[in-house]
């Protein structure tokens, strides 16, 4: 099988313009492969809490740019010039996926005022408030930082390098193809397994397992490739999802008891509160992915999660008596449902016409009322 630029997800075609005040691309994937191939000290970002399209994008990308920098012929020969950083919630199987590649855990923001990078790639995220932790750092970086992200809202003045491809699945399948062309191969299928098998990881949790409505013929041929480069499907899916904890299922429980159903069956609203987590002994991180299980109801065409949470989850500083609840949208691929895109926007959030989030300085019941409230502006628009 070969790719080239074909199997990707397009985003390394020329670029689409962008003003400096709008969200978009401003450049492609051989620019930025280009860019990154003389830098001695790359750090690798994502979002708080990451999930696995996060964790496997930064860590294809962080090997990749390894690998390069030690056979790819360039300027460069440092085999650990790239680092991977995480901060906030992490999940339990993360460590089984960095292995030894370079990266770092960041508990407060006084651990890397020292840090120095040459170059800075924001990978799944282009918001300022999803890097809440670190954006004294990177503001301090921005002229040497690109973002590599398939999300429709963004901050522009994050970046001044930016490929943003909101038709891509995940942020795996466009830095699959900068993987591809930093690492000078002809196909997705040549790349080595240590970084082929990551990008898997974050195509396939996207898609929940390519079952989702953003499943598409270049999902499909990506992943065939990443397959025939040695990626054992089979094992990642046990080593994934196969490993839970039982506080995790404890708090599910948790949150099913809570589970109601308003605007004529058709809304599913699950809430979960601090003493939930406090009572299974659950962690921040093992409320991902509730909202499948109530998209399984016939009737349902949106699903929310609302989880109360601390500031110090997301890096922020905690005010007295300030509540704070982060809502998780997912809605139905079919006829007249809600873009919850368009729904997490009116509460500073965002993600994808079919999966968003945002958090609200709110407490759980006001947060239900006032959501309740914004799905119903956007049935069927």
């Amino acid at each position: 099988m070969t790719s080239g630029h074909g199997s990707g997800s397009g985003a390394s075609h020329a670029p689409r313009s962008a003003a400096k005040d709008k969200w978009g691309s401003t450049t492609d994937l051989p620019s930025i492969a280009q860019w990154l191939r003389t830098k001695t000290k790359v750090v690798v970002v994502t979002h708080v809490k990451p999930d696995g399209d996060a964790v496997g994008s930064s860590i294809a990308l962080t090997r990749a740019l390894n690998l390069s920098g030690a056979s790819a012929g360039t300027a460069v020969s440092l085999p650990s010039r790239a680092r991977a950083w995480y901060f906030g919630p992490r999940p339990s199987w993360i460590r089984r996926v960095v292995g030894d590649t370079p990266s770092l855990s960041i508990e407060n923001a006084s651990e890397i005022e020292h840090e120095h990078a040459d170059a800075v790639v924001i990978v799944d995220t282009g918001s300022w408030v999803q890097v809440e932790m670190v954006k004294p750092w990177l503001a301090q970086h921005t002229a040497d930082t690109a973002v590599i992200d398939h999300h429709a809202q963004g901050d522009p003045d994050i970046a001044p390098r930016r490929v943003v491809d909101t038709t891509s699945a995940a942020a795996a399948q466009i830095v699959a193809e900068l993987c591809r062309i930093l690492l000078n191969k002809k196909s997705l299928a040549d790349l080595p397994r240590e970084v082929a098998e990551p990008l898997y990881l974050g195509l396939a949790t996207d898609t929940g397992w390519f079952k989702h409505s953003n499943v598409t013929p270049a999902v499909l041929r990506v992943a065939s490739e990443l397959l025939a480069a040695g990626v054992d499907h089979a094992a990642l899916y046990v080593n994934i999802e196969q490993r839970e904890r039982l506080p995790r299922l404890k708090l599910l429980g948790r949150a099913l008891d809570s589970l109601k159903l308003f605007d004529e069956n058709r809304v599913a609203i699950m809430s979960i509160t601090k003493a939930d987590f406090a009572s299974t002994g659950a962690q921040p991180a093992d409320s991902g992915g509730f909202a499948d299980h109530s998209q399984t109801l016939e009737t349902v065409m949106v699903t929310a999660v609302l989880t109360e949470a601390d500031a110090a989850e997301f890096g922020m500083q905690s005010k007295p008596g300030e509540k704070l609840t982060k809502i998780s949208l997912r809605s139905k691929s079919v006829a007249g449902s809600v873009d919850v895109n368009a729904v997490a926007k009116e509460f500073g959030g965002g993600g994808h016409v079919r999966a968003a989030g945002a958090k609200v300085a709110l407490g759980l019941d006001e947060t239900k009322t006032r959501l309740l409230d914004a799905i119903r502006r956007h049935w069927g628009t």
